[in-house]
């Protein structure tokens, strides 16, 4: 792969930007489209791109898979965290209005922590099975 200098270029050029978008769609989700999903897909074909132009080996070593299980499991943690922190403080399970003084603004705060959660795992989860798969041998032809 050391051949393509082009591909390698336009690669770090366009890595950053696809984070910076997928930070946005992340921390735009309350307000119109968007949300953890869509940021933690977006934010791992950013990692997948890596991972094609410059190898897996590389990419192993920028985000290495004990990283994206503890990553993975953070962000079910927070999800579940924020509902049982509501159950605590006397709401249902996932009753945002419960996490702050005033109920919007435990709205915004229990969705803000809901979409990180949630773009954590499928962030972790999608690479790790880009991972999984990319390693494997296939039928020699």
């Amino acid at each position: 792969m050391s051949d393509h200098l082009i591909l390698r270029i336009i690669a770090k050029m366009f890595i950053p930007f696809i984070l910076l978008f997928a930070l946005y769609v992340q921390f735009h989700g309350d307000y119109g489209p968007g949300g953890g999903f869509q940021a933690g897909v977006i934010f791992a074909s950013a990692l997948i791109l890596y991972t094609l132009i410059f190898g897996l080996k590389t990419a192993m070593r920028v985000v290495s898979p004990t990283a994206l299980r503890i990553l993975a499991a953070s962000g079910v943690l927070l999800y579940g965290g924020t509902g049982v922190a509501c159950m605590v403080r006397g709401g249902n399970f996932l009753n945002y209005s419960m996490l702050s003084d005033t109920p919007l603004a435990g709205q915004h705060l229990g969705i803000f922590l809901i979409e990180l959660g949630v773009g954590t795992t499928v962030f972790a989860v999608m690479v790790m099975l880009f991972y999984a798969f990319s390693g494997r041998k296939g039928p020699e032809v």
